[in-house]
């Protein structure tokens, strides 16, 4: 059977209905490689904008260098990173430690006696378990918050206003605990060397032991909250065991003497030692237990506080 040939192929055949074909053949010509060409017409290699390009850029490293500066008035920035510098393992065993503190030893931290010397030598939390973070706190208290407003929609009490009631009373706690533990020191003229992140870590490290006390109550107690014998018992546990926790740590931070005493600092500071040593251990004490047991007490029923709190004004 004899065939028509086929119609003869056009010039424009190469476009294939694309409006880029042209471009994508010569490309593939060249190397096979799609390399589009963004000049936009000379405006990006014209003199006048690539000097508004290096403007535009010195002043965002202005404003970063000036927000960097403003912060460093209150907080150091390298000293906040040494406090976040932690490690998967690192935060396993501190979870372990407060929560398990009675066979722990030893408690003081790595090169304590080089802090007023050398601070910088000072290994990160990765490194030295004894050594406050603020990972730990800082994730504690979210949880916190989270798990009390959770509770409360697990028990049909669910407001939005819960979460800001259980989030202030939490700040307004630890505002307050460090505020008494910076008079404590200056009233007991305790010369610690350490800086107000200590206390602010030392002071979220709670958080953990109530997170224990909500979820073991609520499932103990069926839902009920933290009240029963159930619930009191797992909040005098974790009451306990955070306790320990705090005497043993804060006794380097409090009493420095106990790290330094014997460092070569004389007769005339270990007399100045014996005439205080009672008061600050009078005052380590009252923190690490009762303090602890009001602030604690507080936070493991702020859920059902706050709920109540909620349905008053509604």
């Amino acid at each position: 059977m004899m065939r028509s040939p086929p119609p003869p192929q056009s010039q424009n055949s190469q476009y294939s209905g694309s409006p880029y074909g042209g471009q994508q053949q010569t490309n593939n010509a060249a190397g096979g490689q799609f390399a589009p060409n963004f000049n936009f017409g000379g405006v990006v290699n014209d003199q006048t904008a690539q000097m508004g390009f290096q403007i535009g850029q010195q002043a965002m490293r202005g404003g970063a260098e000036y927000m960097e500066a403003s912060l460093n008035r209150y907080v150091s920035i390298p000293a906040l990173k040494h406090y976040f510098n932690v490690t998967t393992p690192y935060v396993l065993r501190k979870l372990l430690l407060v929560l398990f503190p009675w066979r722990h030893k030893p408690w003081h931290q790595q090169s304590v006696l080089r802090r007023a010397v050398l601070p910088i030598l000072l290994p990160p939390p990765s490194l030295d378990l004894n050594s406050p973070d603020l990972y730990i706190p800082t994730m504690a208290v979210v949880t916190y918050i989270l798990l009390s407003t959770l509770l409360a929609g697990l028990r049909g009490a669910f407001k939005p206003e819960i979460m800001g009631l259980t989030a202030t009373t939490a700040f307004a706690v630890i505002a307050i605990e460090i505020l008494a533990l910076k008079f404590g020191t200056y009233i007991l003229s305790i010369s610690n060397d350490s800086q107000l992140l200590d206390l602010v870590a030392y002071s979220g490290y709670k958080f953990v032991g109530v997170i224990v006390t909500l979820v073991l109550a609520e499932l103990l107690n069926r839902g009920q909250g933290t009240g029963g014998w159930a619930g009191w018992t797992v909040f005098g546990y974790t009451f306990l065991a955070n306790a320990f926790f705090l005497l043993r740590s804060l006794k380097y931070v409090l009493l420095p003497d106990a790290a330094g005493g014997s460092g070569g600092g004389g007769a005339g500071s270990m007399t100045v030692a014996r005439s205080q040593k009672n008061r600050r251990t009078q005052f380590l004490f009252l923190y690490s237990y009762v303090v602890q047991f009001l602030f604690m007490w507080v936070l493991s029923r702020a859920d059902s506080g706050a709920v109540k709190a909620v349905a008053a004004k509604a």
